[in-house]
C-alpha cells in the first residue's frame, strides 16, 4: 500500500530528526539547525494544506512545502560528507525519499492549479 504525502513527510521528518541528532554529536550545531528546520517544515505544511480555507490556500501551503523540500534536497546533497551524514545509515534513503517528494508535490500543484481555473 502506498502512503499519502502526509505519512511519507511525516516519516520523512521522523529520519530528519535522526540525523539532527547525530550532526549535533558530531559538533555541527549550525549545520544541524539549517536541515531540521527545512526537513520538519515540509510535513507541517503539508499538514496546514489538509486544512487550508481555499484552493487556492491550499496550493500556497504546497508550494512553501516545495520550496522546502527543495532546500531540504540542498543541505542533503551537501552532507554527502564523512564528517557530516555520508556514514549516516539512513542517507540514501533521505537523498532518495526527498527526490520523490518533491515530485510527488509538484504534480499535486500542478494538479490543484489546472483544477483551479
Amino acid at each position: 500500500m502506498k502512503k499519502n504525502i502526509q505519512d511519507r513527510t511525516f516519516d520523512f521528518a521522523v529520519i530528519i530528526l535522526d540525523a539532527y541528532f547525530i550532526l549535533r554529536e558530531k559538533g555541527h550545531y549550525k549545520l544541524s539547525e539549517q536541515l531540521v528546520k527545512s526537513g520538519t517544515s515540509i510535513g507541517a505544511n503539508v499538514e496546514e494544506a489538509q486544512a487550508a480555507h481555499s484552493k487556492a490556500d491550499f496550493i500556497n501551503k504546497l508550494t512553501i512545502a516545495n520550496k522546502e523540500a527543495r532546500e531540504t534536497r540542498y543541505w542533503i546533497r551537501l552532507f554527502n560528507r564523512k564528517e557530516l551524514l555520508l556514514d549516516f545509515p539512513s542517507y540514501e534513503y533521505i537523498s532518495k525519499e526527498i527526490e520523490e517528494i518533491i515530485l510527488i508535490l509538484n504534480s499535486i500543484i500542478k494538479k490543484s492549479r489546472s483544477n483551479l481555473s
